[in-house]
């Protein structure tokens, strides 16, 4: 097998990992501290802002076509139509030469 297979199933169990560990770390608590919510609540705007720095940072036009066609689709609809036509947009473009 290839070494990318391991790659990408090493990070399958380390992401399935690290859910499980949070999620019986979580467990044990009974009240979990505001502090800790609002840590918890912050987490996915952050993991958005790594996702977008680095296209805001070094802008790439197909790049940037596919978080404007995200940015718009997200205005309608929810976060997988979003997401999908992001991904959409950037593929397509990278695939006819952009």
């Amino acid at each position: 097998m290839t070494d990318i297979f391991w790659v990408i199933l090493a990070g399958a169990v380390l992401t399935y990992a690290t859910r499980i560990g949070g999620h019986l770390v979580l467990s044990r608590f009974e009240r979990i501290h505001p502090r800790v919510e609002a840590g918890l609540n912050a987490v996915p705007a952050a993991v958005l802002t790594t996702i977008i720095a680095p296209v805001v940072i070094n802008p790439d036009p197909v790049e940037i076509s596919g978080l404007v066609v995200a940015g718009l689709v997200a205005l309608r609809w929810s976060s997988l139509p979003m997401f999908l036509a992001g991904a959409v947009t950037v593929f397509g473009l990278r695939y006819f030469g952009y």
